[in-house]
């Protein structure tokens, strides 16, 4: 009687556990629907009940993968995850069945359609990831249903129209990506209530109105990005409580001008980027006890001073751009340690010498500085400078009327029998190199802070490249994550005709998510904006097709210089991270008549009064420098190479 007492318990047991195994059969059915529409019965066969025990997608890292709570009966489905699939179609309804989902991750998909109302239906969600997607309609308001949220994220996708106010509800949210998302107006004052959010990335959106000052009161933010976007400055003094930041990235800002202010005890620092932010005034000198700071960027502003000596205090900087403002005095002597990888202080009033230390780093831009570089010459240097600083010894002093340059790769005969200069030289993260006839010269600034292929500053592909006879000429590439500048030199006075060569080729068209990125930048020539959000791809017609953009221009002081700038915008992330900023395959100017500085009302007028080193691919490269100043005319124009380069307001 005892044995079989024990069998029936154990039979009990056993029947038991096998009841717990069993999922609630409306789940079952839903997720067989919603498995079949997006055509994944290959990867997950639900012959089997979906929570039995060692499913082979119930693993952490299984993809697809569904996860189950059997600690009551029937078990319930909390976790899905179907990532970087290229699942099509829009969001089945049956997809609002699984009321128990705690972690739903459709990121990296083609989905499109917009997202159901009924989502707010799935009360227990924590974590909810729809980024990198092709959603399109408003984004529902419903999701601020979803108040037990730690994690939101609606990145990269098609959005229209303002954020819900109803999102202020999720206060247990900790992070919220919502950047390329295509949001657009004010951000909702109740967002206020976001107390407990950790990172924030808003980027490259329509957003408008002030940067929120509620935001200072968010005391556990860690990472806010917010470049890109048609929010005003100033930037709040309540951001001197956000102590715990790791990494700000604030850029692109319009209205009010900012100080530096605000940076009081955020010593957690270690990316802290502020590019194009209207930011006046000096640099505190408490910013050198920011001893965890590895990058830092304020260029394109409109500091003033001197750099501080307390810069010798950031014993773990190494990327630090300063480029662009109105910085003066002396570079203190010890601002380059064994750390600094990248310094750019170029278009800056500075004077002095060089540090001594200067040969350790391994880029180096000083060009439109009065930094004295004396002891660093060599013939090339010294001829150039001659001819920039309009010597009449100068070899070539307007003696040129055109300049080709086959951007990021070596020279080339087109097919109608243009010659292309050799521009394969590796430029770094901050760095002038000057071609070997003198006729032009390129400088970049900026680091892709988080590229997983490491610092690339050329992108190559050995696809063809079609809509052109010039195949090869598109498959080399200048890229830049931030500001990349042609210049022609030694040419002679007229109008002149810029042929500017794109093709996309790193950017994905085919019908993977890998096809949603989005390359914009603006192109500057002689100081006016020609080309303002331009998307390559969106222009061509697709990716590695060629596409030739012509303009006109006028040099009057025989130099010519043609700029690529990064204003913020942009996917950052698709088909990998740091993929964005602008690229170009090949530059051609040839002049059509003379003496158009004659006709231009003499608004530009420039001189040289710089000298510049480029220190790149791990040797000390001298390079000529110069300083473009440009006379400023009655209606408001200013020398073009020490604004910032931005839209002007209104």
């Amino acid at each position: 009687m005892e044995f079989l007492g024990f069998t029936l318990l154990v039979l009990g047991l056993l029947r038991l556990v096998s009841a717990q195994q069993a999922t609630d059969p409306n789940e079952v059915a839903a997720l067989k629907t919603i498995i079949n529409y997006w055509n994944l019965g290959s990867k997950i066969n639900l012959t089997m009940d979906p929570c039995s025990q060692n499913a082979p997608w119930g693993a952490g890292d299984s993809n697809p993968r569904v996860s189950c709570d059997c600690t009551s009966n029937p078990c319930h489905i909390t976790h899905l995850k179907i990532y970087a699939l290229d699942i099509k179609g829009e969001i089945p309804k049956e997809l609002f069945e699984l009321k128990e989902l705690m972690d739903l991750n459709l990121g990296q998909n083609v989905l499109n359609g917009s997202i159901p109302a009924e989502i707010g239906q799935l009360s227990k969600m924590q974590y909810l990831s729809l980024g990198i997607n092709n959603i399109t309609g408003a984004v529902p308001s419903e999701l601020g249903n979803l108040t037990q949220l730690i994690s939101l994220s609606f990145s990269s996708n098609n959005f229209i129209g303002p954020l819900p106010k109803e999102l202020g509800n999720l206060t247990s949210l900790q992070q919220l990506y919502i950047d390329s998302s295509g949001v657009s107006g004010p951000i909702p004052e109740e967002f206020a209530n976001l107390k407990s959010l950790q990172i924030l990335w808003a980027s490259d959106n329509l957003l408008t109105g002030k940067l929120p000052e509620y935001f200072g009161t968010f005391t556990e933010f860690k990472v806010m990005r917010l470049e890109g976007t048609s929010l005003e400055g100033p930037i709040p003094s309540g951001f001197s409580g956000l102590t715990k930041l790791e990494d700000l990235r604030i850029g692109d800002l319009g209205g009010e001008s900012s100080s530096l202010d605000f940076l009081d005890n955020q010593t957690s620092l270690s990316t802290l980027s502020l590019r194009n932010c209207r930011l006046s005034g000096q640099i505190p000198d408490r910013l050198g006890q920011f001893t965890e700071l590895k990058y830092l960027d304020l260029s394109f502003n409109e500091l003033i001073g001197r750099i501080p000596t307390s810069f010798r205090g950031l014993s773990s900087l190494q990327f630090l751009y300063l480029g662009n403002n109105n910085l003066s005095g002396e570079l203190p002597a010890d601002i380059i340690t064994p750390e600094l990888i990248a310094l750019d202080v170029s278009f800056n009033p500075l004077s002095g010498n060089l540090p001594a230390q200067s040969g350790t780093t391994k880029a180096i831009n000083v060009v439109g500085t009065s930094i004295n570089t004396n002891g660093l010459q060599d013939n090339k240097v010294a001829g150039m400078l001659d001819c920039l600083q309009g010597q009449t010894k100068c070899k070539n002093k307007g003696s040129s009327t055109s300049f080709s340059i086959k951007c990021g790769g070596t020279a080339q005969k087109s097919a109608s029998g243009i010659e292309f200069d050799d521009d394969s030289e590796t430029l770094g993260a901050a760095a002038l190199y000057t071609s070997t006839n003198n006729r032009w010269a390129v400088s970049s600034a900026g680091n892709f802070i988080s590229n997983p292929n490491g610092n690339r500053y050329i992108a190559t592909t050995d696809s063809q490249i079609t809509g052109t006879l010039d195949s090869e000429l598109y498959k080399t590439s200048r890229i830049s994550p931030s500001s990349l500048r042609y210049y022609g030199l030694g040419l002679k006075n007229g109008k002149y005709s810029v042929e500017l060569h794109f093709a996309e080729i790193e950017m994905d068209d085919s019908s993977s998510w890998r096809g949603l990125g989005r390359r914009l930048f603006d192109v500057y020539v002689q100081g006016v904006k020609i080309l303002e959000d331009f998307n390559i791809q969106k222009e061509a017609g697709g990716s590695k097709k060629a596409l030739v953009r012509t303009f006109e221009a006028n040099v009057t002081n025989t130099i010519m210089e043609v700029h690529f700038f990064w204003a913020g915008k942009g996917t950052c992330c698709i088909p990998y991270q740091s993929t964005y900023g602008p690229l170009v395959s090949a530059i051609h100017a040839s002049q059509v008549s003379e003496d158009a500085g004659a006709s231009s009302n003499n608004k530009h007028v420039g001189r040289v009064v710089g000298i510049v080193i480029g220190v790149t691919a791990g040797a000390v490269i001298l390079s000529s420098v110069f300083y473009l100043w440009w006379k400023k005319d009655p209606q408001g124009h200013m020398r073009i190479l020490r604004d910032s380069p931005k839209k002007p307001l209104k």
